[in-house]
């Protein structure tokens, strides 16, 4: 497909590239959606093999901030953003301060945030040159324990409907993915008595999972079948197709990685395997309520975030609710839900 067929697709709105020749700054920013109100989502820092790859990400990527935070009741849009390189190689205060001026050139439109290889250094850097920044050390800080917490809270909802209680101990967690999310994800689950299996690139982070929490060590190919009641993706995305899924192992998917499955026929297959999928951006929503919270209110108050991260629980209930009642997969009924607030704005 060329960019606007693209485009058109999913509904976007609008896209950016930008560069930088003095510091080898590229990017691209993708705007999807604004009926509800500004576009919000992170910046992610990636060397991506190809630029293909880049736009096709940037693309899902802001397409399900769109629908994250319309299910979350946030008055914003959805956006995304991505910056293509290295990121042990390039990151500098110069560099940062170039992609803050492509973002300020939006005047507001756009709101950016931390994402992966992106951290609260960067975001303080990029600041310095456009004010569309949220998940500041002044303010509300990483929001990444509020992220942990929501995928928390929609895990044990998940688990009334599938197991009969809301209860984790006991149950077996395979977590793939132990950055800032997923390691306080694994901390709350051990906190409530789960077992945990683990898996990260970081070889720290697992023998970190392994001495203090208890965790038992797999492999990356083995974290996808591993025996388990709960598979808990943390990572990046597209971790399961209509192949892969077949290898699972689990009874019920819940992670903080964003577009978990590579498309709505892999629900399909969960549905056929009786695997509960919990949509990625119901539970994955509470950092972008953290920032929210920076964007539309004049005084920031974490209470009232941990608040709004709550009610996920209920959240994720309504979906599987509205997922039975039209017999279709959790998948479209999250689209479905999302996209009816969206539209409702869009008429007003």
């Amino acid at each position: 497909m060329t960019i606007f067929e693209q485009l058109d697709y999913y509904g976007h709105e609008q896209l950016i590239f930008g560069r930088d020749e003095k510091t080898g700054m590229k990017c691209i920013i993708s705007i999807h959606n604004t009926a509800l109100g500004p576009a919000t989502g992170g910046t992610r820092f990636w060397n991506y093999a190809t630029e293909e790859d880049a736009l096709y990400d940037v693309l899902r990527l802001s397409r399900g901030m769109s629908l994250k935070n319309a299910a979350a009741g946030l008055a914003l849009g959805g956006g995304k953003a991505v910056i293509i390189g290295d990121p042990e190689k390039l990151k500098s205060e110069e560099f940062f301060q170039a992609y803050g001026r492509i973002v300020d050139s939006l005047g507001g439109k756009y709101y950016t945030a931390e994402d992966v290889n992106i951290n609260e250094d960067d975001i303080a850097k990029i600041k310095s040159a456009t004010p569309y920044v949220t998940g500041t050390k002044e303010i509300s800080g990483n929001p990444s324990p509020f992220t942990a917490k929501g995928v928390y809270k929609g895990m044990k909802a998940g688990a009334s409907v599938k197991f009969g209680t809301d209860s984790l101990n006991g149950l077996v967690v395979a977590v793939q993915g132990l950055g800032s999310v997923g390691y306080r994800l694994c901390e709350m689950l051990h906190a409530e008595g789960a077992v945990l299996k683990v898996f990260d690139i970081n070889q720290n982070a697992v023998d970190k999972a392994v001495a203090k929490l208890g965790a038992q060590a797999v492999g990356a190919k083995e974290i996808l079948m591993t025996g388990c009641d709960i598979f808990a993706p943390c990572a990046l995305g597209a971790v399961l197709d209509v192949n892969n899924a077949k290898l699972l192992q689990c009874k019920m998917i819940c992670g903080a990685a964003n577009n978990v499955l590579a498309d709505a026929e892999t629900c399909d297959v969960l549905e056929f395997m009786d695997v509960l999928y919990l949509p990625d951006y119901i539970v994955n929503a509470g950092g972008v309520i953290n920032c929210g919270e920076e964007i539309t209110q004049k005084t920031y108050d974490a209470a009232v975030v941990d608040a709004k991260v709550d009610r996920i629980y209920d959240t994720v209930l309504e979906i599987v609710k509205l997922a039975k009642e039209k017999d279709i997969s959790t998948y479209l009924a999250a689209d479905e839900y999302a996209y009816g607030i969206i539209r409702a704005a869009a008429k007003r």
